[in-house]
């Protein structure tokens, strides 16, 4: 049509309802007697889909509220310690038998087992001499078996978070230094701190303030396997709760093996 629309026309659009993008349907009511009743489609089929949406969620036992629970996933971990054997490097059960016999406190090597929580490595240590041999401190705190000298503590300094082998096990003559006057320690090298494993992982040099957390171990003697109980102390660093923040490990923990790393640098005391 040219020109201008005759009183004749079917509809009249005001200037308001010809500003949509081209290609868009816009449906425009006849003018009735109150004047211009036009209508936008567009926002008349979201308030459709709102409608429908809301049918939708309550009738389908609150859809929307569990899309909401979804959008922050719930924190994970577990209730309390569980029992978990250990498993030995061969993938054996761990026993007392071969603990004893296998590592001594001149193993070097960092020999680690997940526990209670999978992002949550221990140490474990045996701090008797080898077999056939003298030497090492006797009746650690907390030690279990025949002399007292299993223990396992947190793998992860409580200054920063630096995890083994950052941390590790230093034996007799590793370095001159003897910090706290101990000739066997742990150490981390981000910093510096240094933990005593005969006195509970506790302090020896800072920065750390706060001892290691202690697995505690129990050892049947009926079949004499080793396995972790619990965890004592502060909780384990970069956790609120050693309990929670990440998935539990499982029935078993098996024995990790890495080289440890070794760095003669001591704040002073």
């Amino acid at each position: 049509m040219i020109g201008d629309c005759p009183a004749s026309c079917p509809f009249v659009a005001s200037a308001d309802a010809l500003r949509f993008p081209p290609g868009q349907l816009h449906h425009v009511a006849s003018v009735g007697p109150g004047g211009n009743t036009e209508v936008d489609e567009t926002k008349r089929n979201v308030l459709k889909l709102l409608a429908v949406a809301g049918v939708v969620a309550a009738g389908g036992g609150g859809l929307a509220g569990g899309a909401l629970q979804y959008a922050q996933p719930p924190a994970v971990g577990l209730t309390s310690y569980p029992k978990v054997p250990l498993i030995d490097l061969d993938g054996s059960p761990l026993t007392m038998k071969k603990t004893m016999s296998e590592y001594s406190y001149l193993t070097s090597d960092v020999i680690t087992f997940n526990y209670p929580l999978r992002n949550e490595p221990n140490f474990l240590l045996n701090l008797a001499p080898p077999p056939g041999k003298t030497g090492g401190p006797s009746s650690v705190k907390n030690g279990i078996g025949p002399k007292n000298s299993v223990v396992a503590f947190s793998a992860i300094c409580q200054h920063l978070g630096c995890p083994a082998p950052n941390l590790s096990y230093y034996p007799p003559g590793t370095c001159s230094a003897t910090p706290g006057g101990k000739d066997l320690y742990l150490h981390c090298v981000c910093h510096g701190s240094t933990y005593d494993p005969t006195d509970g992982a506790s302090n020896l040099t800072g920065p750390a303030i706060l001892p290691l957390p202690q697995v505690t171990l129990e050892w049947n003697q009926s079949d004499d396997s080793i396995s972790a109980v619990r965890v004592d102390g502060p909780p384990v660093n970069g956790h609120l709760d050693t309990l929670q923040g990440d998935y539990p490990v499982g029935s078993t923990s098996q024995l990790q093996k890495q080289n440890a790393i070794i760095l003669c640098a001591f704040p002073p005391e």
